[in-house]
């Protein structure tokens, strides 16, 4: 199935029309002609089935004749508050594999070590629908603006709520042994240099869990994805 990415379209919407990059690349890359049909998805959980009335690399139109409504493919809400890398390749990479796992939602947090501080909301938004239509999913992961951190573990949160760092602390749990099926859980991930003694001494005031993800040292990006993975495979 090749799936086409559209937030505007509604269980009402009738016709769809295609901006200039979309027309052309199923006209002319996809070689779409009148008639043929497009799978299309507004990323909340709905796909449609269109045909097109017109076939122009300019814009192609297309009318709405079936809507389907699509369970998610997992029933947990995993919600990712992740550092962005100095390498911005690195932290793409992640947002595309946590995109195709499965994931909810996705905070780009601002720590004390982090060696970035300015994020491509933009482009990171194209990635994570690229993924989710690769990926043939019907959701799109929802990514918030930057927060600090200080900010963001004032916020008042639903389920779990877990630190990953690798300071050595007799308290800290292996992911996988305290993940349940079908709850809500948000993972904390800090930058290259890890949170800070400061930050992780506040996340244990907001009764946040502080959590190891094995005993390898992992970058970023790689902890991101493990914790994702985890908690896919504990509700497998």
């Amino acid at each position: 199935m090749q799936l086409f990415y559209n937030s505007d379209i509604t269980k009402n919407t009738t016709q769809i029309t295609f901006d200039k990059i979309e027309s052309k690349h199923i006209v002319r890359v996809l070689r779409k002609k009148e008639d043929d049909t497009l799978n299309i998805t507004n990323g909340k959980g709905f796909l449609f089935e269109a045909k097109i009335n017109i076939a122009n690399d300019k814009k192609c139109i297309a009318e709405i004749i079936s809507v389907t409504e699509k369970s998610k493919l997992w029933d947990y809400y995993l919600h990712v508050a992740i550092a962005p890398t100095k390498n911005n390749d690195r932290f793409e990479w992640f947002l595309e594999k946590a995109t195709e796992i499965g994931i909810d939602e996705i905070t780009p947090i601002i720590c004390q070590n982090s060696e970035r501080r300015i994020v491509k909301l933009e482009r990171f938004e194209k990635i994570i629908q690229s993924a989710m239509k690769q990926s043939l999913k019907f959701t799109l992961p929802k990514l918030n603006l930057p927060i600090k951190f200080n900010e963001f573990i004032n916020l008042d949160f639903d389920g779990k709520v877990c630190i990953a760092h690798c300071e050595d602390v007799k308290q800290k749990k292996n992911l996988k042994s305290i993940i349940h099926p079908s709850e809500k859980t948000t993972i904390l991930i800090g930058p290259e240099g890890d949170f800070s003694s400061q930050e992780i001494k506040k996340s244990l005031t907001k009764n946040c869990i502080p959590i190891s993800l094995g005993e390898s040292r992992l970058r970023t990006e790689t902890a991101g994805l493990v914790a994702v993975n985890l908690v896919s495979f504990v509700n497998g």
